[in-house]
C-alpha cells in the first residue's frame, strides 16, 4: 500500500472570515488588505462595473416569449374512443368524464382528434378533427359538427 493511495483521514474546514479575535485571524480577518473583496461580498453576476452579461443580452421578443398562448392542442387518437357508448356526443366534458384527457390540459391547450385507430360506433364529434379522423367517423355513420 502506498501513502498516496490510502483513504483520506482528515478534511480541512472552510475558512470562516470576519469572525473576530477568537477565530485566530485578527486585524483583517483573513481577507487581505484593502480592495472590494476585503470590504463586502460581491454578487455572482458582477463584472467589475462593466455592464453585466445578462443586461447585454437582447430582449426576448415575439412568439417565443408567450409560449403557453401558442401551445399545440392535445392530440387524442380514435383508438382512445373505443370504450365510448354509441350515439355519444364527443366534446371536452365527455373526454374529461371518461378520463381520456385531463381537465387542465383540455382547458388550457384544447383537444384535437387524430385518425389512428378505428371507430366502431356512431359518434357526434364537436371538436376539431384531422382529415383521416373525419373520414373514419363518417364511415361509421357518425358526424363531425366542429
Amino acid at each position: 500500500m502506498k501513502l498516496h493511495e490510502s483513504a483520506k483521514l482528515t478534511t480541512k474546514r472552510k475558512k470562516r472570515l470576519g469572525r473576530g479575535h477568537g477565530s485566530g485571524r485578527v486585524k483583517t480577518s483573513g481577507r487581505g488588505t484593502k480592495g472590494q473583496k476585503a470590504r463586502h461580498s460581491i454578487g455572482l453576476g458582477f463584472e467589475g462595473g462593466a455592464l453585466p452579461l445578462k443586461k447585454r443580452m437582447p430582449f426576448l421578443r415575439g412568439k417565443a416569449r408567450n409560449k403557453q398562448i401558442f401551445a399545440k392542442p392535445v392530440g387524442i387518437n380514435l383508438l382512445s374512443l373505443k370504450n365510448l357508448p354509441g350515439n355519444t356526443v364527443v366534446d371536452i366534458p365527455t373526454l374529461v368524464k371518461y378520463h381520456i384527457v385531463s381537465e387542465k390540459d383540455a382547458r388550457t391547450r384544447g383537444v384535437k382528434l387524430l385518425g389512428m385507430g378505428e371507430v366502431t360506433v356512431s359518434l357526434t364529434v364537436k371538436l376539431p378533427v384531422s382529415a383521416s379522423a373525419r373520414t373514419k367517423i363518417e364511415k361509421a355513420q357518425g358526424s363531425v359538427v366542429a
